[in-house]
């Protein structure tokens, strides 16, 4: 598996990370994109069945443990961490689920041409060589295949005061996503939708608990989606989730 010097340190960065007992202490703000993950999942469970999916940079496997419950033909994981992957084929193992799952580089896979009908990843694409690693899945997906993302943004100016203050939670050349990266998209594929989450969702993260049977949660992603309408508030959002397919 040849290796970038970018890839080694991402490599490091993620051995590292997995290796820890403590998750980051990021975490506690991931509850106010509790709707981006419902909306990732409602993608997939309308077209996971029979297909063939790729689990890109997977960790280990947390997502492929309920993709897997919508019945794809197969399911494959890769990432380049070989700690993520032991962890995640010890966790199939445990739970008895048939999944493959390799060490291996997003920005240039071992698969052969056209062989996914679905690519799909969660907080990858922003630790990569971002124009080399959306070639290399259109390379693997069929024709019509589709790709779904959900992905940091690099706009918010307060997020990024953030970044540049904690570097220790994050690795060195991970880089969330801005105009150029969206206009490579657009020049790449077809049926592309780009959708916005996280700005009132995330201010007001301290006055709701469990985001599912929040009322005050649901009040505020209704909120949110009325003004990613303007460009403004796009910019200021956390994150966005991303479908496109392959002409």
């Amino acid at each position: 598996m040849s290796l970038t010097d970018i890839n080694i340190r991402e490599k490091e960065f993620h051995n590292n990370l997995q290796s820890k007992n403590k998750g980051r202490f990021e975490n506690i703000f991931y509850k106010s994109l509790y709707n981006i993950n419902e909306d990732f999942f409602l993608h997939l469970k309308k077209h996971a069945n029979g297909s063939q999916i790729l689990d890109f940079g997977c960790g280990t496997g947390v997502f492929i443990e309920k993709t897997i419950k919508y019945k794809p033909k197969k399911i494959v994981g890769i990432d380049i961490s070989e700690v993520s992957i032991e962890k995640a084929k010890k966790r199939a193992n445990e739970l008895g689920i048939n999944v493959e799952y390799h060490v291996d580089n997003c920005e240039k896979t071992k698969f052969e041409n056209n062989n996914f009908d679905i690519v799909y990843g969660t907080g990858i694409l922003h630790h990569l060589e971002f124009n080399k690693c959306l070639d290399e899945i259109y390379r693997i997906l069929k024709s019509n295949g589709s790709l779904i993302f959900i992905e940091p943004l690099g706009t918010n100016p307060f997020i990024n005061l953030y970044r540049k203050l904690t570097p220790n939670s994050r690795s060195k050349d991970e880089h969330p996503l801005i105009g150029k990266d969206f206009e490579y998209i657009k020049n790449k594929f077809v049926d592309i939708n780009i959708r916005y989450y996280g700005f009132l969702t995330l201010i007001f993260f301290p006055f709701y608990k469990l985001p599912y049977n929040s009322k005050f949660f649901r009040l505020l992603t209704r909120l949110d989606q009325i003004l990613f309408k303007f460009k403004v508030f796009k910019m200021l959002a956390w994150s966005v989730l991303i479908t496109a397919k392959k002409s």
